[in-house]
């Protein structure tokens, strides 16, 4: 079933590889960022980034199944 949380995860998860594969967006040298071309610290950015959305996708990931199970765990007593 396809929920809003879902959603968001997917989102969280697809993002980097988009940022990634648009390569004609980052591929350029400025603006530097101490004496370092774009196309390498936006891609080092995005190492930072990716982890923090792939942790956030978990934590919202592992919600949902506790919900999940708590209405299962409910529903199924009221039968």
């Amino acid at each position: 079933m396809i929920t809003p949380v879902r959603v968001v995860i997917a989102l969280c998860l697809v993002a980097p590889f988009v940022a990634m594969l648009w390569v004609s967006s980052y591929a350029k040298i400025d603006p530097t960022f101490i004496g370092i071309p774009f196309f390498y610290w936006y891609q080092m950015l995005w190492v930072l980034v990716s982890t923090g959305l792939t942790m956030i996708a978990y934590k919202l990931w592992q919600r949902d199944q506790r919900a999940r199970k708590a209405e299962q765990g409910q529903g199924g007593a009221t039968r």
